[in-house]
């Protein structure tokens, strides 16, 4: 029986896409559930997953763009592997290693007859002589040793230390002069071309300003000291920098809400909710998971969601759902220790926050310099539709927040003002 294998539908608005790289070889004989081939849309990758049992023949070639629906490949299910277990895909066939084994043995053959095979003795210092075959055949038939035929040469000249000399000399050369001229030359994967296009895009269509400052991360760092083991025994996992971050974008951008807002035709499309994209690096490109309306989100849901997502965008399972839609971005540069940078807006929406590396400066406080663990923050924004006010206020609400981590739970608002009702 031969069963078809055809594209799937990443998204409603994606009719094509990229057969990026094929997992199995070519005829192998593969099991239902085995990933055959990965798939690479302008905002995913995705991989094809075998419905059956069988030998997999290719009907499209990497690199190659199909629509989506098309036949990839076919399972013939009446192919068996008799007395064996089947076959992994990824393992190539027995014969075709026998013949290699074969071939070299023959190559072996022929290269020992055309020239004198090459062994070792020992000498009775521990050193090792070469010897050739032949040499070794007539100290054989002379009944010579090693030790004899060395004890018999000549004595040693200036011009045989020199000799030795010089080749030790150019054999340290060349170890320490490693260098190389290849090159790597490689297609450019659907998902990189889309995202340099876009990039490129930013640059020409919108009015992008960065502004900057500084957040003393004092404060979330001793909660995550003082918490961290609590909070892994209640939740099963880590308490990061980034939950806080989401949810204080979130609840700032309740002050500043054009920060939230997009560009569609001659209107500006303000939301009300915050939809945040987390930027993560993944083998194949940056790829951005969206946080659904963060500002309902607690920091353990937000934490949770996030290495959910992050690990399905680097383990090649995240649907493109999961990569639409969001209304803001956040990128650490930070975990690769960039110390400041500006962030690439992720259109269509109109600002992005960039978070760096933590690192320990003076700093004044009260009067006194003190040394505290300070990040710098950086805001690129569309200044069309996003004023300098909103911009610097965004970032300063957003600071203000990470340095009093307890107001994320007032909505922004200092905790005295709402006892004092204020």
């Amino acid at each position: 029986m031969i069963i078809e294998i055809k594209i799937p539908s990443p998204g409603e608005s994606i009719t094509e896409v990229e057969l990026g790289k094929w997992l199995v070889e070519e005829g192998s004989v593969i099991s239902k559930g085995d990933e055959i081939a990965e798939v690479e849309s302008d905002k995913a990758t995705l991989t094809i997953v075998a419905d059956a049992d069988g030998k997999v023949s290719f009907k499209v070639q990497e690199g190659e763009r199909v629509a989506v629906g098309s036949i990839v490949c076919t399972i013939d299910t009446s192919v068996e592997v008799q007395g064996q277990t089947k076959e992994k895909a990824t393992v190539k066939p027995v014969s075709k290693i026998e013949d290699q084994k074969s071939s070299v043995q023959s190559q072996e053959a022929v290269g020992s007859s055309a020239k004198e095979a090459i062994a070792e003795e020992k000498h009775d210092d521990g050193s090792r002589i070469k010897v050739t075959s032949v040499a070794q055949n007539m100290m054989d038939e002379y009944h010579l040793s090693v030790d004899d035929v060395i004890n018999g040469l000549r004595r040693l000249s200036k011009k045989d230390v020199e000799a030795v000399v010089n080749l030790s000399a150019t054999k340290l050369l060349l170890q320490t002069a490693d260098f190389s001229r290849d090159e790597k030359r490689e297609r450019m994967s659907a998902l990189r071309r889309k995202l340099s296009e876009r990039l490129v895009a930013v640059k020409n269509e919108t009015a992008m300003l960065t502004t900057f400052n500084e957040i003393d991360m004092s404060k979330v760092m001793d909660i995550r000291q003082k918490y961290q083991q609590q909070f892994v025994e209640k939740h099963g996992f880590k308490l990061g920098f980034m939950s806080f971050f989401t949810k204080a974008v979130a609840e700032a951008i309740k002050f500043h809400p054009s920060i939230n807002s997009q560009i569609d035709g001659d209107e500006i499309l303000t939301l009300d909710y915050a939809d945040i994209g987390i930027a993560v690096q993944t083998p194949k490109g940056l790829m951005v998971p969206i946080i659904r309306n963060a500002e309902s989100k607690t920091i353990p849901q937000i934490e949770l969601e996030i290495k959910e997502l992050a690990e399905k965008a680097r383990n090649k399972k995240i649907s493109v759902a999961e990569l639409t839609g969001g209304t803001f971005t956040i990128t650490n540069g930070g975990t690769f220790g960039s110390l400041l940078s500006t962030p690439i807006i992720n259109p269509p929406q109109s600002a992005i926050l960039g978070m760096h590396n933590i690192v320990d400066r003076p700093v004044a406080v009260d009067g006194q310099v003190v040394i505290r663990p300070m990040m710098y923050v950086a805001l690129s924004y569309d200044h069309r539709i996003i004023d300098g006010k909103d911009s610097v206020g965004f970032l300063v609400k957003v600071k203000q927040l990470i340095e009093n981590p307890a107001s994320l739970l007032t909505a922004g608002r200092n905790p005295e003002e709402i006892l004092l009702g204020i």
